[in-house]
């Protein structure tokens, strides 16, 4: 009939030919066999479009990535006649039906092939037999990290592939385009990481009871983003180093004000150094934040030795002295110890003097100033305030230390000297 004329002209691609007059005849061939099965091994191009990296993970040393896998190779069995050289494209259904090559990924932890709303899987098939097939894959596999720079570091990661049953022998892996054949999308960004660079490699992998395999590599390299950790590790850590250097300037007798100081800039560091810990493995080694952030730790606990240290020689100083000027009477038969231990503050015994014999005048002035008037209670007030005022500076400077003294510039100095050295050389 015409109908029957006209359809023939057609090109047999877009007819739905009869099942006696199938294109692609698959049960008349083996497909558990590879193409060219006892001949040359077949050749196998890759390509690769990395759609995201979804997740670096130092706990678990590994990564996440979304990527499109692209397989391309020849099979003659599946070659079918076309006027217009017409591929034709098929789902999943077909793949389980024909030979694909078994390509997995090398170190893999998980890996799953997209099925929303179908199975992401596509297999288009040319007249002359060659093949494209493409997959929608998320794969986590692992990425062997150093942190011995940390948080200064670049990982440098890679996603291998190969074949699991056919060794070189059988199968020849390899980028289809080169070093064009890794391609990635623009928008790709990491929270924590710079992405450097991308690159394809090939290589060989030996198994003692197969043989050699082809093995390609996807190879990239990340450098971390430092402003975070220097907002939280790094920026706090100097705060409580310059925290603990203000006890240096606090009179030496203040004993709670110093302690208290001291302990509160110890225990911060602490939690400082528990916290970075926590997000970390526990590797064997040490990092460059370990280092950095436990040498703060020993300028923060040397400032509390420092204050130890001039509270025992101040001590024994006073002592020294109370033996030359012998023993007084009454309440100046108090030596500094026990009036620490009552009060809590650090006594120097020329001071103390000073401020007793002030407090009996004190005494004897509130007696006079019951039986006086008004207007002279207020010039006592008056006068009292000033006396307190001119002898604050004084009593502050003869009560300071020679340890206070060096210690105001020592540990600036060495502190600043180690940043300098420290930011020389992980930077």
């Amino acid at each position: 009939s015409k109908r029957e004329i006209k359809m023939r002209k057609l090109d047999s691609t877009k007819v739905r030919p009869l099942k006696s007059e199938q294109l692609l005849r698959i049960e008349d061939h083996d497909f558990a066999l590879r193409p060219g099965f006892g001949g040359s091994p077949i050749p196998v191009g890759i390509d690769v479009q990395v759609e995201s990296i979804d997740r670096i993970s130092e706990v678990d040393m590994d990564f996440t990535m979304t990527l499109y896998l692209r397989h391309y190779w020849k099979d003659e069995r599946l070659s079918f006649p076309s006027t217009k050289n017409k591929s034709m494209t098929f789902d999943g259904r077909l793949i389980k039906k024909i030979w694909v090559p078994d390509v997995f990924f090398v170190h893999s932890k998980r890996s799953f092939i997209h099925d929303t709303t179908v199975e992401n899987v596509m297999l288009r098939v040319y007249p002359d037999g060659n093949v494209l097939f493409s997959l929608r894959i998320t794969v986590s596999a692992m990425c062997f990290m150093d942190f011995s720079r940390f948080p200064l570091d670049t990982q440098n990661c890679s996603l291998e592939l190969e074949s699991y049953a056919y060794n070189e022998d059988d199968l020849m892996l390899y980028w289809k385009h080169g070093n064009e054949s890794l391609s990635t999308d623009e928008h790709i960004s990491l929270s924590q990481f710079f992405i450097e660079e991308f690159s394809a490699s090939s290589g060989l992998a030996f198994y003692s009871s197969t043989g050699w395999y082809n093995r390609l590599f996807i190879n990239f390299a990340l450098r971390r983003h430092i402003f975070f950790f220097v907002l939280q590790s790094y920026f706090p850590a100097m705060l409580m180093v310059m925290l603990s250097w203000v006890s240096f300037w606090i009179d030496r007798r203040a004993v709670p004000a110093r302690v208290s100081l001291g302990i509160t800039t110890v225990l911060t560091m602490s939690t400082i150094i528990t916290g970075v810990s926590a997000s970390m493995p526990q590797v064997s080694y040490i990092k460059a934040v370990d280092v950095y952030l436990w040498i703060s730790f020993l300028f923060v606990f040397l400032s509390v030795i420092e204050y130890a240290a001039v509270n025992y020689l101040t001590t024994i100083e006073e002592r020294k002295q109370l033996k030359k000027r012998g023993k007084a009477s009454g309440m100046y038969s108090i030596d500094a110890v026990q009036a620490m231990a009552f009060d809590g503050c650090y006594h120097d015994t020329d001071a103390d003097m000073d401020l007793t014999a002030c407090s009996v005048r004190c005494e004897e002035n509130m007696t006079r100033a019951r039986a006086a008037s008004i207007p002279n209670l207020s010039a006592a007030r008056i006068k009292r305030k000033r006396s307190l005022k001119g002898n604050v500076g004084r009593i502050i400077l003869q009560n300071n230390h020679v340890i206070d003294t060096y210690s105001r510039i020592i540990f600036p100095s060495v502190y600043i000297v180690f940043n300098f050295f420290y930011w020389g050389l992980y930077i």
